[in-house]
């Protein structure tokens, strides 16, 4: 297994693993790889079927059945993250980290392409470790002990931010309520590293102040997390294969192919409770 960097400080890609049989010291190293490096990246998966992809996923550990998004009949494993070619928005064209609403957040995500447009939607990524890092010791001292609300009520509800879009009729679970109160700066559960744990789609408040209040802070730090040295950009290729640390990283789905259709399959891997 060998490791290319994608950026000087966030992702790699890997090469000389077949993902649909990468078990025991090989999937060891993948998931230090993605711990340390927020996301990896992996080309030429052509045998990486549903049934490979769920059977991974399982080897890794839990799933977490998306409440939001599509899911295929014969694999509900696996979500349906799609745009149309006559649709307009696209899901996660934002900067945001999967499922921070919930009380224990998703670990990461396994994300497979499966029909993409002839060029852009490419997917941007933020490692917050190197966020965290890059902060001055003032905004430092200023988060430390601090909470934060997520939700993704505005978002997904019936009268959410996507409902007001062409992508409504696509999405599941309108009808669910969320919330969570997680510390703005985290360790990492198996790296202990400082995160920063905060991000622009579903943190809401910090607790104790009014959204009013938490903006000009929180404003600080969503510029800080995508400061260009923190990020890196994976172009997603036939064949291809993200997976990413949701504690230790953001990502963007950019939006850049206009009139023709992207399909990704996601599977969602189980997390753990986070802690300062």
């Amino acid at each position: 297994m060998e490791t290319m960097p994608l950026a000087p400080k966030c992702g790699v890609e890997v090469k000389g693993v077949r993902l649909a049989e990468a078990d025991g010291e090989t999937l060891a190293a993948i998931k230090r790889a993605i711990y340390d490096h927020g996301v990896a990246l992996f080309r030429g998966q052509d045998d990486f079927t549903p049934e490979a992809h769920i059977a991974f996923a399982k080897r890794w550990g839990g799933i977490d059945i998306n409440n939001y998004f599509p899911l295929t009949d014969e694999h509900p494993e696996i979500a349906v993250v799609r745009k149309k070619a006559d649709q307009v928005t696209n899901i996660g064209g934002a900067w945001h980290t999967d499922h921070s609403y919930d009380q224990i957040p998703a670990m990461g995500s396994i994300l497979v392409a499966r029909q993409l447009p002839p060029s852009g939607g490419d997917t941007l990524f933020a490692h917050m470790g190197e966020a965290y890092d890059a902060l001055p010791d003032d905004l430092k001292s200023e988060i430390e002990g601090l909470e934060a609300f997520h939700t993704a009520d505005h978002v997904y509800k019936e009268d959410g931010i996507y409902a007001q879009t062409d992508m409504g009729g696509e999405l599941r679970g309108q009808d669910l309520n969320t919330g969570a109160i997680h510390p703005v700066v985290i360790r990492h559960p198996h790296t202990g590293r400082k995160l920063l744990y905060v991000n622009s789609a579903f943190t809401i408040h910090f607790v104790g102040k009014t959204r009013e209040e938490s903006l000009p802070l929180l404003m600080r730090l969503y510029a800080a997390a995508t400061a260009a040295d923190n990020t890196c950009r994976v172009v997603w290729e036939p064949g291809s294969v993200a997976i990413w640390d949701n504690r230790t990283t953001w990502h963007n789905a950019l939006n850049d192919y206009q009139g023709y259709a992207r399909e990704m399959h996601r599977i969602t891997l189980t997390g753990e409770a986070l802690a300062a």
